[in-house]
């Protein structure tokens, strides 16, 4: 009787087992549709003309600081942070804050006192590999997603559906994206701004792969804050606007512009809040940025330990040392350059990329879709879910009746 009784408990929980790797794999089949897409090769950016990130720089504008990658308490069980948005929105507003978004997964949040500061904005996907973007502009979350976006395509297919109703889209955290590769990141287009993971590393070697392979884009930096109260978490990634208001119409402006810079902040003080809230009230900062003819200049409100200039396959083409300010030249073979401070304090300024391009063929350097749909491959990975997900599902059927 005994060996009967544990033979039954072994038969059920393997049932139970096999039911429940069945059930993942039909979500996995299920949510796996997409187009497949032939990819272009890179072609780096070329052009008789420099793009100029900062030719719109008014001073009398600038600089208004910004986290647009914020969690706060949603209603539901899923939360990812146990303050709500007032909450949170104080908690930045401590450290000089001029511009805070809420970007709540798949979930559009409001602005806790000011209507005239909403931005729908909110971070999509719930997938396995962390594969997420920021879009903004969108009456209505998309909730399509892969549970497992193996494929280039895929995650191609996403940035396509999100950019039919939005006004721009973030690639969200790449360090932390399972499956970021140069390989990936050379094809994949659609998207406007790349997020910097700055909290890991300084040198986000991953968007000078998709720069190198002429997918331009903007860069920010933001605390994806799910922990307001710890120090380490919160005022440490950030982004600094040259708009005139914090309303949406001209924070879209400028993040569709490119007249920002991203800044890693240091956890001042260590714990110690009162050295943290007056340490962020002297930042470094960029006074002047810009282009004159095929020279670019920078000046920094501080020395700064060191300035690189960073361009194709992550080459730096210069640097210079105990200042603040430089000029950089670019030659008729760079392709693109972009700038990043050093402070000794542990503070470091990236600005977005000057890149060259052709005037006469449009106002910069941004490419179209990279990428074609293949109807015969299509057609055939589609069928091929299809007959696995049927298989699956009638496996499942047989386990069950048993």
């Amino acid at each position: 009787m005994k060996y009967a009784t544990v033979y039954s408990l072994l038969w059920t929980s393997s049932k139970v087992l096999a039911c429940v790797a069945l059930t993942a794999l039909l979500a996995v089949f299920a949510t796996g549709i997409s187009p497949v897409y032939t990819f272009d090769d890179p072609v780096p950016f070329q052009g008789p003309d420099i793009f100029d990130p900062y030719r719109n720089l008014d001073t009398a504008h600038c600089w208004k600081r910004a986290n647009f990658h914020t969690h706060t308490r949603v209603d539901g069980i899923f939360n990812e942070c146990e303050y709500y948005p007032a909450e949170v929105y104080d908690a930045l507003a401590k450290f000089g804050y001029d511009i805070v978004t809420f970007s709540n997964h798949n979930e559009l949040t409001v602005h806790p006192f000011d209507p005239s500061l909403q931005v729908n904005v909110y971070e999509h996907g719930y997938n396995l590999f962390k594969y997420h973007k920021l879009v903004f502009g969108s009456d209505r979350v998309n909730r399509f997603d892969h549970l497992l976006p193996v494929f280039p395509f895929q995650k191609q297919f996403q940035l396509d559906l999100l950019g039919r109703d939005s006004d721009l889209i973030q690639l969200n955290h790449p360090l932390r994206t399972h499956g970021t590769s140069r390989s990936l990141m050379e094809k994949l287009s659609g998207y406007q701004i790349m997020e910097l993971d700055s909290g890991k590393s300084t040198e986000n070697e991953y968007w000078d792969w998709a720069l190198s392979a002429g997918h331009y884009s903007f860069a920010l930096a933001g605390d994806d804050l799910h922990y307001p109260d710890r120090s380490g978490r919160i005022a440490v990634r950030c982004a600094f606007l040259c708009t005139p208001t914090a309303e949406y119409g001209d924070v879209l402006s400028t993040l569709l512009d490119g007249c920002y810079y991203s800044m890693r902040v240091p956890d001042y003080g260590k714990g110690d809040w009162e050295i943290k809230y007056e340490e962020n009230r002297s930042l470094p900062y960029v006074e002047d940025i810009g282009l004159d003819g095929d020279r670019i200049r920078i000046r920094l409100s501080e020395h700064a330990d060191s300035i690189k200039v960073t361009g194709q396959d992550h080459m730096k083409l210069a640097m210079v040392v105990g200042t603040d300010g430089m000029e950089y030249v670019m030659r008729p073979e760079d392709h693109y350059a972009r700038i990043t401070a050093y402070f000794p304090d542990g503070e470091v300024i990236y600005t977005n990329p000057f890149a060259r391009y052709d005037a006469s063929a449009g106002p910069g350097p941004f490419d179209g879709p990279a990428h074609k749909v293949n109807v015969f491959m299509t057609i055939l990975y589609n069928l091929l879910l299809l007959v696995l997900f049927a298989g699956t599902a009638v496996l499942l059927i047989k386990i069950v009746r048993k």
